[in-house]
């Protein structure tokens, strides 16, 4: 059994971690790492009775979940704070969300950006209040905005200049050039609010939201925490009128899929439509364990493919092939540094 294997069957059943050795351990922890899990598995394992080393390990993973998710909720009040104004709730997407509404999909989960959805309208007095407010805009060259303005799902990624925090203001939950449109409107209109001025996306939008991130926005990096999140909204919240919503939004392929996946390798409890694989889906499987024990990617071709595949469902070919030109070709003119 591969590392990354060992760790998917000890989140799916603590009890798997009794059988591993102290180098099997290791490759567990390197994996976890790598795959931002080490917080969840650490969570997941409290109580259970390991070394002395490993406890230390998971301590501090313990510890340092519960910093991320201080910081994290701090960061969301602020923001939240600095758009007050707009009259409209801050809509919290990914693992701020879980956190902020107290869920289990949020315990011990890494947390890097703050994610936030607003409505289109309002985007420019958004960003007239958080640069107000100390947030900077990261990309200063003028193609990557116009690129982030026309084509993406959100705007120019922000930083604040004091907190260094990362800020994500999306409008909607893919790039409007990507196949499926989900419905804005909709995702907007039925957020459950929590107070002060915070949010969160209906429970089987946020569920929506993690498929389309996994299975229609990306190469599948860090999928495996992606899934869990999957799995513990599923088990915690259930599924009832998943499928509806989400044909609602375009994404029942992205649905379909990330409930496969999640009951293969979580044993999440799906409806029996969802608990066989298909071909396709053992792809998808094999890129999601793509790690050895030192944490490295394993089958370069299946990871060069989902790269590749990455770009070609978040614009039309002719789309892409300009906009891979235009940058390398800045590459090119760039300066040398040193």
């Amino acid at each position: 059994m591969t590392a990354s294997a060992r760790l998917v069957a000890m989140l799916r059943d603590p009890g798997n971690a009794h059988a591993l050795g102290l180098s099997e351990w290791m490759d567990v922890v390197t994996v976890a790492r790598a795959e931002l899990l080490l917080g969840t598995l650490a969570h997941r394992l409290d109580g259970l009775a390991v070394t002395a080393e490993v406890r230390a390990v998971l301590d501090d993973a313990r510890a340092e979940a519960s910093e991320v998710r201080r910081t994290a909720l701090w960061e969301a009040n602020r923001v939240a704070h600095a758009l007050a104004g707009l009259g409209v709730p801050v809509i919290l997407l990914k693992g701020t969300a879980f956190v902020a509404a107290g869920l289990a999909a949020g315990q011990g989960r890494s947390i890097g950006d703050c994610d936030i959805l607003l409505p289109k309208a309002v985007l420019p007095a958004a960003e007239a209040a958080l640069a107000e407010a100390g947030w900077e805009w990261v990309k200063p060259d003028a193609y990557d905005d116009l690129y982030y303005r026309r084509w993406m799902h959100e705007l120019p990624p922000l930083i604040h200049r004091d907190r260094d925090r990362m800020l994500d203001v999306h409008h909607t939950i893919l790039p409007p050039t990507a196949r499926p449109t989900p419905d804005a409107t909709a995702l907007i209109a039925d957020a459950v609010p929590l107070g002060g001025g915070l949010a969160i996306l209906s429970h089987n939008d946020m569920l929506i939201h993690a498929a389309a991130h996994l299975f229609a926005d990306g190469d599948l990096s860090g999928g495996l925490r992606n899934l869990w999140d999957i799995h513990a909204l599923v088990v915690e919240g259930g599924a009832d009128g998943l499928a509806q919503r989400a044909a609602q939004h375009g994404l029942g392929f992205a649905v379909d899929r990330a409930m496969r996946l999640s009951h293969a390798l979580y044993a999440t409890p799906v409806a029996p439509r969802w608990q066989r694989l298909t071909i396709p889906d053992r792809i998808f499987r094999r890129r999601m364990l793509a790690r050895d024990g030192w944490g490295r990617g394993r089958h370069p071709l299946t990871r060069l493919a989902f790269y590749v595949r990455s770009h070609l469902i978040r614009m039309p070919l002719p789309l892409l092939l300009r906009h891979l030109w235009i940058k390398w070709r800045k590459g090119r003119a760039a300066p040398a540094s040193g």
